[in-house]
């Protein structure tokens, strides 16, 4: 009980409440059947009155006429929309700490650390988690951030008490600023920046090949030290994308010229004048991510138009939705992918941007992003069509467990919903 009192003045009771409903969260998943709703697989036509049978975090069944197990827990999703749980690809969900002012740990000092993963500073406490899942978010792509190399990103699943329990991929790319932001790594000159990058893609192929010598000092002095130059090679050897932040046309082509000199995956990032890219993208079979609300310009990106998204996915690029500059945050994901439609992208293409083609860009494609079997039970139901205002997620399965919506915000509202008589 002291320690139960203590913990609740340090911490706030809203965010000990919060902190109870991730802990109490059962074991063992149960069989669940999802039954009655329109369902939205992304990986083929939508199925009306259908049910999603779940098992052991896993999808079993998806269809119609599908006998229910004996046991299993009915939830009713009559006259609901059911898909699969929305992917952020540039997400800081459990890196920033709200109640410390939004201080983050997703970045260290210096301007080329491959090595770095901010996995170990994710918080499963966080607030900012329970609000992404508000907006049917399940899944997210935690960003490093800092420098031109700033390290590598992970795939996690916004549920559980432990970092380990949240963590889909522990690695699922390399990040690289090839923007206006980079310029300094470079001695002031984009150009510098692109010969600095092939000065170290060299030294670590180098060292691949020459580790032996390396240890005896009879190598060449190298461009980085050894541990962030053999962090590099997984993406060199193909094994993870580069995510390449790129807005202008010009640095946009010059990371596709850099991918096929290395022979590297690539995902672009930013994007802003994509649409201009777009047939070197689509041939190069090159995924961006992309906030389609930008149409002010500014000196990285004076093509920007708010039709970006659809321009590209006509061209046969694959497009993945992010939202950007947002004081909503993660949860307003479907609204950016709403605005796309809005814009001329059509509803099926929106709802695969924020689904299947980011699990399939960061190599979670075999696990995550449709509702099929021997899929991961990431699913949501909605009270209707997700990018509409009006409509809100009602319940979020993550690996098979239905999540608690209930936020901190919700927590202050209902606490100061009625104020004592002396105010």
């Amino acid at each position: 009980m002291k320690l139960t009192t203590h913990f609740v003045a340090l911490c706030g009771p809203a965010r000990y409440t919060l902190l109870l409903a991730t802990l109490s969260l059962p074991l063992a998943a149960q069989t669940v059947a999802i039954t009655g709703g329109t369902i939205f697989p992304v990986s083929g036509p939508k199925i009306a009155h259908g049910t999603v049978l779940i098992k052991d975090g896993k999808i079993t069944t998806v269809g119609v006429n599908i006998a229910v197990p004996s046991g299993a827990t009915v939830v009713d999703a009559t006259g609901k929309w059911v898909t699969p749980g929305l992917i952020h690809a540039s997400s800081n969900s459990g890196l920033a700490v709200a109640e410390l002012g939004g201080f983050r740990e997703s970045s260290v000092n210096g301007e080329v650390n491959p090595s770095f993963n901010p996995r170990e500073a994710i918080d499963p406490a966080a607030i900012s988690i329970p609000i992404s899942r508000t907006g049917g978010v399940t899944t997210g792509i935690l960003l490093p951030g800092g420098g031109f190399l700033p390290g590598q990103a992970v795939a996690v699943d916004l549920w559980g008490d432990r970092i380990e329990k949240m963590i889909a991929k522990p690695s699922v790319a390399l990040l690289l600023d090839l923007s206006s932001g980079s310029k300094d790594a470079g001695g002031g000159s984009r150009a510098g920046t692109l010969a600095r990058i092939r000065h170290l893609f060299a030294d670590a192929v180098e060292l691949s090949r020459r580790g032996a010598d390396y240890k005896k000092a009879q190598i060449q002095p190298l461009s980085a030290p050894a541990a962030e130059l053999e962090a590099l090679l997984p993406a060199l050897r193909g094994m993870i994308p580069v995510l390449i932040s790129a807005e202008k046309q010009t640095d946009i082509e010059n990371a596709v010229r850099l991918a096929k000199e290395f022979k590297l995956k690539i995902v672009v990032i930013g994007g802003t004048e994509a649409w201009k890219a777009a047939p070197a993208l689509a041939a190069a079979g090159v995924p961006v991510v992309v906030g389609p609300l930008r149409d002010i310009p500014n000196f990285d990106g004076l093509g920007a138009r708010l039709d970006n998204v659809t321009l590209l996915a006509q061209a046969g690029v694959k497009v993945i939705i992010m939202v950007t500059n947002d004081g909503g945050g993660e949860r307003n994901l479907r609204y950016s992918a709403g605005n796309a439609v809005r814009n001329g992208m059509t509803w099926d293409q929106a709802l695969r941007a924020i689904t299947l083609t980011p699990a399939e860009a960061f190599g979670l494609g075999d696990r995550y992003g449709t509702l099929e079997a021997g899929k991961v039970a990431n699913v949501v139901i909605w009270s209707g069509d997700p990018f509409e205002f009006s409509s809100k997620a009602e319940k979020v399965f993550i690996r098979g467990q239905e999540t608690s919506l209930r936020t901190r915000e919700n927590e202050l509202r209902d606490r100061y919903r009625k104020l004592p008589v002396e105010y």
